[in-house]
């Protein structure tokens, strides 16, 4: 791999400007080229952040040979198929959350990544944040004891969103589970593993998209009280409950800039920021993996997608969530 990792942009829409930015903090990327369905919008996000090419349609990017790896920001429903037609061109992809819609998807896309060996993750970026990260360690070395609980939320109003649009629509694979219940369902995966039961119910919306779930992830010794929704804010501090204490993730927690750990009675509290909005460790696990020549990532694998799917799947399936295209 080159000392400079050349990343393009597929869909510049307001994660895509989220992630450049951050880019730009990292280094050893820099980024080459957008696409867009209109040449227009991928000029004026190339104009903006100095990407030297852009594109009018995202087939043209994939068979340039102008990037190493493509960030894929585009509607959930698209993620598979351009992931898909990016790696059968033999371009590393790392592909905003959730990865397919369904197992079905994901499953293609490893193996799509398998047959042209390139490197594929999720672009799930809790999973790199410090204070996560570090949460987790503690856990594994024992300091709270044994966990018995886990409560997790995600919530924002959004039914003031255009219908059309990605957040209400149920052509778009809308609604709150895919786009932020996969957070709770994540945090719960990573501390405990996949859970013995599912318990969940959901509130839906007049255009048929899923606008709440809450879920109990029930383990042999501990149960996760998770949420996610679109009717309201929510306070977004996740709690991790043990035999010998607790830690908490400050709000909002999936992006957690510190955490606090009780023990005994008493509180302390330790600040753990990110470099920029985050999105830069995921970056940095990107460029670790693809100079080593590593396929996938240690700390976010294929198996970990596959099973984050399995759960939001096994959700649906509970609370009757099923998107049109797949009926």
């Amino acid at each position: 791999m080159k000392d400079q990792i050349r990343w393009g942009i597929v869909g510049p829409g307001h994660i895509a400007h989220s992630f450049v930015k951050d880019l730009k903090l990292v280094t050893g990327g820099e980024l080459m080229a957008v696409a867009s369905r209109s040449l227009e919008r991928a000029q004026e996000f190339a104009t903006e952040y100095g990407a030297p090419h852009s594109f009018g349609s995202y087939e043209e990017l994939f068979a340039s040979d102008l990037v190493d790896v493509l960030y894929i920001a585009t509607p959930h429903t698209s993620h598979a198929n351009l992931s898909i037609k990016a790696m059968d061109q033999g371009k590393h992809v790392l592909c905003e959350k959730p990865m397919g819609v369904n197992s079905g998807e994901v499953e293609r896309m490893i193996e799509a990544a398998e047959r042209n060996k390139v490197f594929l993750m999720e672009a799930l970026w809790s999973r790199f944040n410090p204070a996560i990260r570090k949460v987790k360690q503690l856990i594994e070395n024992g300091e709270i004891g044994n966990i018995g609980y886990l409560r997790a939320d995600f919530a924002f109003y959004g039914l003031d969103r255009d219908e059309k649009g990605r957040v209400l629509n149920p052509d778009l694979a809308g609604g709150s589970l895919l786009d932020i219940g996969i957070y709770p369902i994540f945090l719960a995966y990573l501390i405990l593993g996949k859970p013995k039961s599912i318990k969940a119910t959901s509130i839906f919306y007049k255009t048929g998209a899923e606008t709440q779930t809450s879920m109990i992830f029930e383990y042999a010794n501990a149960q996760a009280v998770l949420y996610s929704g679109l009717g309201s804010n929510s306070e977004m501090r996740a709690e991790i409950a043990g035999s010998k204490g607790s830690v908490f993730l400050h709000p909002r927690w999936h992006n957690a800039q510190g955490y606090s750990f009780e023990k005994d009675g008493e509180v302390t509290g330790f600040q753990l920021p990110t470099n920029g909005k985050g999105y830069t460790h995921e970056i940095e696990e990107v460029h670790t993996c693809l100079r080593t020549g590593k396929s996938q990532s240690d700390l976010w694998s294929y198996q970990n997608s596959i099973d984050l799917i399995y759960l939001l799947d096994s959700v649906r399936k509970e609370t009757g969530i099923v998107f049109p295209f797949e009926q």
